[in-house]
């Protein structure tokens, strides 16, 4: 049997300490294909590149990789162009991050890293989005690298359910840390966002997007309560976004 076809992205760069932890993770479950951001795409949530250009720079980052990719444009993009462009056949899993901080929560609305693992469940692909608690340049990736590549490999093995695709957050712990995984739902949570404006030499205002977190949700099956009890989130996730429990009350309208 070949080995699995694994397409790594993210949204922190390709340079990022992260994606080279998750290289690192799936060259021991498969070969290992590479397009990702050639600069930080964060918060880009699904966006995609219409009205530029689009530039594919193969680059020689990880000697053991024959195709490794950076890109222009946004997380959606990388996948949209290795799939259509690059690959030659559909992979059996996309792995996007490993995401320095949190996508945990309404996080997973703006975050350039799961919506490039949703782009690969949209084409059919299994996909999970990875990410760790720590907004460090520096993070420490070692201590969560068998649980990847546990957690990859059981979605080698076993699938996916149809538009199903993982969103998994790690706390910032040591392995010995950790305390298990938890299976939750998407936590009910906010930001408290403020604008910061400010004044530039020129006598220009600009803004700051600046704001708290607030944690709406009590449950002990979220995954915000997993995270700060010390365990590893995993949420599925799923791109259709119809109400199918709102339905029943809109055909009762009159319209």
């Amino acid at each position: 049997m070949p080995r699995p076809l694994i397409l790594v992205t993210n949204d922190d760069s390709i340079v990022a300490p992260g994606i080279r932890a998750l290289i690192d993770v799936m060259k021991t479950l498969g070969d290992v294909v590479v397009v990702a951001p050639d600069s930080p795409q964060s918060a880009m949530g699904h966006a995609i590149t219409i009205n530029n250009t689009l530039k594919l720079e193969k680059v020689t980052i990880d000697k053991e990789l024959e195709q490794e990719y950076s890109c222009s444009g946004t997380p959606v993009d990388c996948v949209k162009i290795a799939i259509h462009e690059i690959l030659k056949r559909k992979p059996d899993l996309c792995v996007s991050g490993i995401n320095h901080g949190s996508n945990s929560s309404i996080n997973v609305i703006y975050s350039g890293t799961m919506s490039a693992a949703v782009e690969a469940g949209i084409e059919g692909i299994p996909a999970i989005g990875f990410s760790l608690l720590d907004y460090s340049w520096d993070a420490d990736f070692e201590q969560i690298k068998p649980h990847v590549k546990q957690i990859a490999a059981e979605v080698l093995k076993k699938g996916l359910p149809e538009g199903v695709i993982l969103n998994v957050n790690f706390p910032k712990l040591t392995k010995e840390e950790i305390r298990g995984v938890k299976i939750c739902r998407q936590a009910k949570a906010m930001w408290q966002e403020e604008f910061d404006k400010r004044t530039n030499p020129q006598g220009k205002e600009y803004y700051w997007l600046t704001g708290k977190f607030v944690n709406l949700d009590k449950g002990t099956d979220t995954d915000e309560w997993a995270l700060e009890n010390g365990y590893i989130s995993i949420v599925p996730v799923q791109f259709d976004l119809t109400a199918h429990h709102a339905m029943q009350q809109l055909n009762s309208w009159e319209l």
